[in-house]
C-alpha cells in the first residue's frame, strides 16, 4: 500500500512509495453533502495533469437537516464510494492526499464518529474543514477562470448542504494566483436541504420557486461585510462564476448536449437572461422529464432546481450580465495547494547556504 502523507488532520495509512522514475501523483478527495469525489494529478508546471477522477453522489446529508445525524443509510453510501476512492489513490501510488469534509460532517451530532469509521474501514482520515477554508479553497480552484479585467467577481459554491460566497477583488490583484478575498460568507443552506424543506407537490411550481428563492436571498440579504463593493456590482463591473453540479447542469441545458461534456461546460460564459432562460425551461418539466435530460439524470433531477433558486436568489441581490460556469473547485483547489507546498518546500532545500552559515 502507498504512503501518503497529508495536509494536518488528513492521514493515510500506507506503505509502499511509487517508483522514483514515475511522476508523483498528488490527491484530493471532498465528501460534500450530496457528492464524494476524487481527483489524482501530476504536477505540470503551475498547473497539473489529471490522472483519475472519481464522483460519485452519495447523499450523505440525507435527512440531515431533520434529524441532526447522518443516516446509517447515507453513511454506509459514502463508504462504499470512499472505499472505491481508496483504492484508486493505493493504485495510482499517491504520495501526497488531502481528504475533506464539509457541511454534512460539520453539521451531524455523529460527524465525527462517522470520520473515525472511515478511517477504520478505508484508512483515509476526512478532514472537516471550516466554511472559511472551504471558500477560499474553491476561489483557488476557480482562479484561472476568473476574467482579471474586470473589477470584480462574486464566485458562488453551491453545495449539498451549504453555499459559500467570496466577494473577490480584482483592482489590484496580482496577473496570476488568488486574488484577495474581501468578504466571505457561508449559508447554510445547500440543494438537498433546500430540496428536503421544500418538497416537489402539487403547490404551483412558480409559487414553490419563488419559496426557494425567497428563503435563500432572506439568508444572504442580512451580511453586509460586502456592502463596500456594491458600487462595483452596481456598475457591472462584476461577474458571477458559479461552481456546482446544477449550475453545470444548467450549462448544458443551455447548450443542448447531447451527453454531459466538461470540456464543453468548464468556463463557458452565460448571460444572466441565458441562465433564467435555462432555469424556465427547468420550471416547465416534471420530475421524470428533467431525470431524462443527459446532463442531469435521476440522481440530480430533484435537485437542479434547488440549485437554480440559489443562483436566482444571489443574482437579485448582487446582480451580474455575466456569469461563467466552472466544472472545478474544492478539489482543484487542494491540489493547487498541495502543490505550491511542494513547489515551496523544494526552493527552501535549494537556499544556498550563507557564508557564516558555511
Amino acid at each position: 500500500m502507498n504512503e501518503a502523507p497529508s495536509a494536518p488532520g488528513a492521514q493515510w495509512r500506507g506503505r509502499e512509495r511509487p517508483s522514483s522514475g514515475d511522476p508523483a501523483c498528488y490527491a484530493a478527495l471532498d465528501l460534500g453533502t450530496n457528492n464524494c469525489r476524487l481527483l489524482i494529478a501530476t504536477p505540470a508546471g503551475s498547473a497539473f495533469r489529471v490522472v483519475e477522477a472519481y464522483s460519485r453522489i452519495v447523499r450523505l446529508g440525507e435527512g440531515l437537516d431533520q434529524s441532526g445525524r447522518l443516516s446509517e443509510a447515507a453513511m454506509e453510501r459514502a463508504l462504499g464510494a470512499l472505499k472505491v476512492a481508496a483504492e484508486k489513490v493505493r493504485r495510482r501510488r499517491v504520495v501526497r492526499l488531502r481528504a475533506i469534509a464539509t457541511q454534512a460532517c460539520r453539521m451531524a451530532e455523529n460527524g465525527q464518529a462517522f470520520i473515525d469509521r472511515v478511517f477504520a474501514e478505508t484508512g483515509m482520515r476526512l478532514q472537516i474543514i471550516s466554511p472559511q477554508e472551504e471558500a477560499r479553497l474553491s476561489v483557488q480552484g476557480c482562479q484561472n477562470l476568473l476574467d482579471r479585467t474586470a473589477d470584480a467577481a462574486l464566485v458562488v459554491d453551491v453545495g449539498g448542504g451549504s453555499t459559500e460566497l467570496s466577494w473577490v477583488d480584482l483592482r489590484d490583484a496580482p496577473p496570476t494566483g488568488v486574488p484577495p478575498i474581501k468578504a466571505w460568507l457561508s449559508v447554510p443552506i445547500g440543494v438537498v436541504t433546500l430540496a428536503e424543506r421544500y418538497p416537489e407537490g402539487e403547490e404551483d411550481t412558480q409559487a414553490w420557486f419563488r419559496k426557494m428563492v425567497d428563503t435563500v436571498k432572506d439568508q444572504i440579504a442580512a451580511f453586509r461585510r460586502a456592502d463596500p463593493m456594491r458600487e462595483v456590482f452596481d456598475a457591472d463591473r462584476a461577474h458571477l462564476v458559479g461552481t456546482s453540479g446544477a449550475i453545470t447542469s444548467l450549462a448544458g441545458l443551455h447548450l443542448e448536449l447531447d451527453r454531459y461534456d466538461r470540456s464543453r461546460v468548464d468556463g463557458i460564459w452565460m448571460t444572466r437572461d441565458e441562465c433564467d432562460a435555462a432555469a424556465g425551461r427547468l420550471l416547465a418539466l416534471n420530475a421524470r422529464e428533467r431525470a431524462d435530460q443527459p446532463c442531469i439524470g435521476p440522481d440530480r433531477a430533484d435537485l437542479v432546481l434547488a440549485g437554480a433558486a440559489i443562483l436566482q436568489a444571489v443574482q437579485e441581490l448582487w446582480p451580474c450580465s455575466r456569469v461563467r460556469v466552472a466544472d472545478r473547485g474544492l478539489r482543484e483547489g487542494i491540489l493547487l495547494s498541495l502543490m505550491s507546498e511542494r513547489g515551496a518546500r523544494r526552493r527552501r532545500r535549494r537556499r544556498p547556504r550563507s557564508k557564516a552559515a558555511a
